[in-house]
């Protein structure tokens, strides 16, 4: 059974994203500012809200395995085996995106993913059906928030609608370890 505030937060969360605007949230790591992965003008407000330059990639959130082989093509069965054993929130960079917004997309093909443990993110992106872009909620080159209360004033004020849920929180969260998966089934290590 979901929260009362986890519930009020959801339908005007999704009314948000399905109207193709940009949300402020909480993620199992940092707050982030999340629209439709799949739709490139959403996308394209998450880059000049950041102040960001398109050739920086930015992360995707799903909430399960079965969204991954969705969204890639071929990906090797065995990165799941590997998540199984992270403690920390992973990201993994994988090869051959498709099925999101282009500019997800990395010039090299790649998209970085991490499937999310936090409740309300994996509540909103089952009940959304697609995947979400989640981003860290500051402007390029400023540090990532830890709570909502470090959340800049531009920021709560560029995107549509602010998750009230965990606003109170302020445990210091950090941002998600990044790896590269490769062909010969090692890891190449981008942020610990």
């Amino acid at each position: 059974m979901l929260s009362q505030d986890f519930q009020q937060d959801i339908d005007p969360s999704l009314a948000t994203l399905q109207a193709g605007g940009l949300i402020l949230y909480s993620t199992d790591t940092i707050w982030g500012i999340g629209c439709d992965a799949t739709d490139a003008a959403a996308v394209e407000k998450v880059y000049a809200l950041k102040q960001r330059a398109e050739s920086k990639s930015l992360i995707i959130l799903m909430a399960d395995k079965k969204d991954i082989l969705r969204y890639t093509s071929q990906p090797d069965l065995r990165i799941f085996d590997y998540l199984d054993t992270v403690t920390k929130p992973t990201t993994v960079i994988y090869e051959g995106a498709m099925g999101l917004a282009p500019n997800c997309i990395a010039a090299d093909g790649t998209v970085a993913i991490r499937l999310v443990e936090d409740p309300f993110c994996r509540h909103l992106i089952k009940r959304f059906r697609k995947p979400l872009v989640s981003t860290s909620a500051n402007i390029s080159g400023m540090p990532a928030p830890a709570s909502f209360k470090d959340v800049d004033a531009k920021i709560k004020a560029g995107v549509d609608y602010i998750v009230r849920h965990r606003q109170d929180d302020n445990t210091q969260r950090e941002p998600s370890a990044i790896v590269r998966w490769n062909k010969d089934a090692t890891i190449t290590i981008i942020r610990s």
